[in-house]
């Protein structure tokens, strides 16, 4: 399939085509848009791109979006204004380096959905998987948000 990409985030065009119906679907409609926080940290971590000072900083503070979430159970509104802190000391972000497995579970399975509730499951186990396959950084993940937060 040809058509757009994401400049940092590496991917398809068939996949960033898929994120963009799934966030169209999120927008659209409120209850749809319950776990969309998930959605974006899942995708960005994904899709960590080329070593950038710019996608070095994305993955770094989708990760700490998910370890707030997922493991410290923060609400996904109080997650992002957490980012908007973090964000401020982004350029203290190093590389983690992506694993060979970014997880089992994609935006297909959140884009083959039907209905609002296998959507919501979908973002959730989609996340849950995306933020497993950096098992090996969660450290430094916990330490950033010890840190900055």
């Amino acid at each position: 399939m040809e058509g757009p990409v994401h400049r940092y985030m590496e991917s398809s065009p068939g996949c960033w085509s898929m994120y963009g119906e799934v966030l169209a679907r999120e927008y659209a409609d409120a209850a749809y848009n319950a776990n969309h926080r998930l959605t974006v940290d899942a995708y960005a971590v994904q899709h960590p791109g080329q070593p950038s000072r710019q996608s070095i900083q994305s993955v770094g503070l989708h990760l700490t979006s998910l370890f707030l979430v997922l493991e410290r159970g923060v609400q996904l509104d109080v997650a992002t204004e957490h980012l908007q802190r973090f964000a401020r000391h982004k350029a203290t972000f190093h590389r983690l380096d992506p694993p060979d497995d970014l997880g089992s579970k994609t935006i297909r399975d959140v884009w083959e959905a039907e209905g609002l509730e296998a959507h919501l499951k979908a973002v959730r186990d989609w996340a849950a998987s995306a933020w497993a396959a950096w098992a090996t950084h969660h450290g430094q993940i916990r330490e950033w948000v010890r840190r900055f937060g």
